[in-house]
């Protein structure tokens, strides 16, 4: 028996998860967590060989919970449903434990067989982020300096980026946007990938020669 956690901010989406594992004879569904910010805690605490995580476009704490829980003396496999699988903050997901990430909209089958699949040691992409891994494998062989970022941007990296020119530390810019260090981290590994930056002042550097930050 493979013992799940569910962990989900929507009580309608905990509840709906929890019912379709409940369902597979080969899923013992060990409860749900609603609260991302102590999920490391519950996950230490019941110890599940998977944890199913719903992630919405507004959990900011989700990057923070993923970090937090790579950092885990036995960190589960992680299979996350997300409303943008192929996002650019995939590739740091994937480096923070996860290990299969799924459209939100996908069918039972689907995630019972990644749930069982990563419980197995083995990685799971649904087609879509397999595409969109592509782009992000190639540029393993690190870019010129100046040339442009694989993937833009998002606005709040834009802001973080900003910030960093500003000479602010993790923990400055974390009170500044009233978020938690940890996401700050995850926010500038990110925009660390997408402009082939190995320091915040190359980072800066790359960022006022594409147009991102204004001096």
């Amino acid at each position: 028996m493979i013992r799940v956690l569910v962990a989900a901010t929507s009580e309608i989406v905990r509840a709906g998860l929890e019912a379709l594992l409940a369902a597979n004879p080969a899923l013992t569904v060990l409860g749900s967590v609603a609260d991302l910010t102590g999920l490391a805690q519950q996950v230490e605490d019941v110890q599940p060989d998977v944890l199913l995580l719903d992630v919405e476009l507004y959990d900011e704490d989700a990057p923070a919970a993923l970090l937090a829980l790579a950092a885990g003396i036995r960190p589960p496999a992680i299979v996350v449903l997300a409303d943008d699988p192929h996002g650019a903050w995939m590739v740091e997901a994937l480096r923070s434990g996860v290990r299969a990430i799924l459209p939100r909209q996908v069918v039972a089958g689907e995630i019972a067989a990644a749930i069982e699949a990563t419980a197995a040691g083995l990685v799971a992409l649904h087609p879509d982020a397999v595409e969109a891994l592509l782009p992000a494998a190639s540029s393993a062989t690190r870019a010129l300096p100046g040339s442009p970022p694989q993937q833009g941007l998002t606005p709040r990296e834009i802001e973080v980026l900003g910030m960093l020119a500003e000479g602010l530390g993790n923990k400055e810019i974390a009170w500044r946007l009233g978020l938690s260090e940890h996401t700050i981290k995850f926010h500038v590994s990110a925009i660390f990938a997408k402009l082939n930056a190995t320091s915040r002042t190359e980072a800066v550097i790359l960022g006022i020669r594409q147009g991102l930050i204004l001096l």
